[in-house]
This record gives C-alpha cells, sequence and structure tokens, in this order.
C-alpha cells in the first residue's frame, strides 16, 4: 500500500463569533474531505510538545514522527537546506522575514505577501550593503529568507513576526540569554536599524507604495539554529521511497534532511491563489515512483494570519474541490491501494491570527477500513473518532501500519 499525507497548513481554528460560533472547517463546503471522514478513521493528534513554540516547522515534523524535542535547531537550517546553502558546523542560519515596520510598529509579517521577484531584488541589495565575510542574506520565497552569521551564538530570544503584530518593534527586538551571545544580538538588531534605513526609499518600495501595497522596510531574524542532525524516513520507519510537494522552504528543508525526493511546482505560493491543481497533479504522478508521499499547502495559514475567515473558508473549499477531489478520483484507479491522510499541522485561529498547540484533527483512510461514524472533517466531531488523542510518532505509526 501506498501512502499519502495531505497538509493543510493551519486549517484548524476556534468557533467565531461572527460566524454563529462555527469554525472555518464547519462553515466550508468539503465534501470530498468529509467522505474521507465518513469512509475513514478519525482523532486528534499533538504535534507542539509544552515545551516548544507552535511553530509550524516544530509541527510538521512532528506529524512526520520525529522527536523533535531532540532532533529540532532552528527553521533557518531547514530553510537553508531547501536553497541548498551548505552550512558549517559553526554557522548560524536564521529565518530573515522582510515586513513591514510603519510608525514604529510591526505592522505585518509579510510586507503585504511581496512578490519573490521583487523580494530578491531587496535581499540581494541588502547583502551588497550589509554582506560581509561573517553575514551574508540568501534570498527565498516571497517574505522568507535566511540570513547566515558564521561563528554565531545561537543563545539567543527571538521574537516570530507573526506573534506580535501590532507591537512596537523596538520591545520585541533580539536579546541573548547568556553572556557569551551579547554580540551577536548586537549584530542582529544592528542589521535590523540598519536594514530600515536602507530599504525605506528603495524603488521596490517606491513602487509598491506608489501602487497602495504594503512595504517591505525591514528584515526580521529569528528561529537561530546549526545544522541538526536528523535521521531519514528509511532509518526510523523503513519507508524506501519518499517525495515531498511545497511551496515554502521550511517544509521543502525538513524534505532534505528526511531523506525525501523535493518536488516543485510551478505557479505553488504558499497563497490562496497557489497552484491547486499543479499540486494534486505532482502527488498523484510522486505516488507512481514513491511510498510516501508529502503534500503540504500553506493558504490556510496565511488567511489565518491575516484573521480573515472567509478567505480561510474559501481556501479549505479550494483544496477540497482541486486537490482532494481530483487525488480520489486518480487513486482509485491505481493498480496498488493508496492510503490517504488529512491534517493540519497545528491551529491558527483568524481572532488570534498566530499559531496555538491545540491538537489537530485528522483523518486517516485505507481502502476497506472500518469507518468509525464519524460523518464529518472538524475540529469537534473527530473527539468521537475511532483513534483518540494521539502524540509522538503514534500518528504516523498508525498510518503506516508500524
Amino acid at each position: 500500500m501506498k501512502h499519502l499525507i495531505i497538509l493543510g497548513d493551519g486549517m484548524a481554528d476556534e468557533p467565531l463569533e461572527g460566524f454563529g460560533g462555527k469554525t472555518p472547517l464547519q462553515m466550508a463546503d468539503k465534501p470530498h474531505i468529509d467522505w474521507l471522514a465518513k469512509n475513514g478513521q478519525t482523532g486528534r493528534l499533538i504535534t507542539v510538545p509544552e515545551t516548544m513554540h507552535p511553530g509550524s516547522e516544530i509541527a510538521n515534523m512532528a506529524v512526520l514522527g520525529y522527536d523533535v524535542e531532540k532532533v529540532y535547531d532552528g527553521r533557518g537550517v531547514l530553510e537553508a537546506a531547501s536553497m541548498g546553502v551548505d552550512l558549517q558546523p559553526a554557522d548560524l542560519a536564521l529565518r530573515c522575514n522582510l515586513l513591514t515596520i510603519e510608525k514604529s510598529i510591526l505592522k505585518n509579517h509579510s510586507a503585504g505577501h511581496i512578490s519573490s521577484d521583487e523580494a530578491a531584488e531587496l535581499i540581494h541589495f541588502l547583502d551588497e550593503k550589509l554582506g560581509s565575510d561573517k553575514v551574508k542574506f540568501y534570498p527565498g520565497v516571497s517574505y522568507r529568507h535566511l540570513l547566515v552569521v558564521k561563528n554565531g551564538n545561537k543563545a539567543l530570544r527571538c521574537t516570530p513576526p507573526h506573534d506580535v503584530p501590532g507591537t512596537p518593534f523596538k520591545e520585541v527586538l533580539v536579546s541573548a540569554t547568556s553572556t557569551e551571545a551579547i554580540s551577536t544580538a548586537h549584530l542582529l538588531n544592528e542589521l535590523i536599524l540598519k536594514s530600515q534605513e536602507l530599504l525605506e526609499n528603495h524603488p521596490v518600495n517606491q513602487k509598491r507604495k506608489n501602487a497602495g501595497k504594503a512595504v517591505a522596510n525591514s528584515v526580521w531574524p529569528w528561529s537561530p539554529g546549526y545544522k541538526p542532525k536528523m535521521p531519514t524516513l528509511k532509518e526510523l520507519f523503513g519507508v524506501k521511497k519518499s517525495a515531498v510537494i511545497s511551496a515554502v522552504d521550511l517544509v521543502q528543508g525538513i524534505g532534505v534532511y528526511a531523506g525525501m525526493e523535493v518536488i516543485h511546482v510551478e505557479g505553488a505560493t504558499g497563497l490562496y491563489d497557489t497552484n491547486y491543481e499543479g499540486k494534486a497533479q505532482a502527488a498523484v504522478e510522486a505516488l507512481n515512483t514513491n511510498d510516501f508521499v508529502y503534500l503540504h499547502i500553506e493558504a490556510s495559514d496565511e488567511a489565518g494570519h491575516e484573521g480573515d475567515a472567509e478567505l480561510k473558508t474559501k481556501t479549505i473549499e479550494y483544496l477540497d474541490r482541486r486537490v482532494v477531489k481530483y487525488i480520489l478520483e486518480e487513486t482509485r484507479k491505481m493498480d496498488e491501494p493508496v492510503a490517504i491522510a488529512i491534517l493540519p499541522d497545528h491551529p491558527t485561529p483568524c481572532a488570534l491570527k498566530t499559531h496555538t498547540r491545540e491538537p489537530v484533527p485528522f483523518v486517516i483512510y485505507k481502502p476497506g477500513i472500518e469507518p468509525d461514524g464519524v460523518e464529518v472533517y472538524d475540529e469537534f466531531s473527530v473527539k468521537n473518532g475511532r483513534l483518540g488523542l494521539l502524540k509522538g510518532n503514534e500518528f504516523i505509526q498508525r498510518f503506516l501500519e508500524l
């Protein structure tokens, strides 16, 4: 049997007052996802340990069965792997957002979801002006970039910018948690302040300002770490051949360390306008040559960060009819049966605009499986599911039948 996980990033939510106490999952018209629930088995999964921040990188690694408290070492190193940046043992890698500061307030974490082309021009400009033998900027996708500091110390307190929209940025600058890291913290804060001076009047931002768009007038480094030692999925669970499909560097980077083939899909943006059909087709094609495929779709998470419940509902409906429908139709034609799981990595409640560590709802469907009586898929229906509340690698073990 082959295995496919469809990961709707941040898809889970909390009841919304303005929507009759329903979540986007409850509001969405999603007949194909509900079919999986009706014909599969359901439950909830704890993806974020109490000791850790509920980041997508941690939660996605947990879904794949990793003991994140042992192997996780920052988001930046995962994105470096995705970009093909070869880190040396003393290299400190950090996620580096382009974002918007307005009247000293951190307005958003994404510079209005700046395009990759615009962002690359800004990142190359910053590397030219601020880069050195010690500091290097690497362009990524949209607002998500990489900063590498040679011989940097990771004993830092860095604030994820999507957690603090509306906060005076000086209140959440980098701080050191050891005396050895003071110079690294000072360097990173200096880069933030200098970037603001350099970016404010850059032609890219002038064009964005004239078009009424949010400007990318600051960098924001966070999630520091060194190159991790992660076993592959083959070493962990005996998965012979596997592939990952995602628009975001951090999930692709997890795939690199997990020994997975990284499949790039043209038009995959990480937003509501991503190439859903292209991703679905890539997943089906990947099942022809792989035993396990991980299909990650970011759109619902970004809608949650924007606090846009209607858009989040729409992204779930897009996932249902533009991804799940096609996958169900095509996998039924395959000679070898395909097990399908669907779940988010963590909730991103629209009311909070950030991640939480609440357990996430999941469905596991396998041809011939005995259904558990759950009729629809949402945060509350699955509490009656046969598989109960799982944690650690229990989900992936159950899914792979190990």
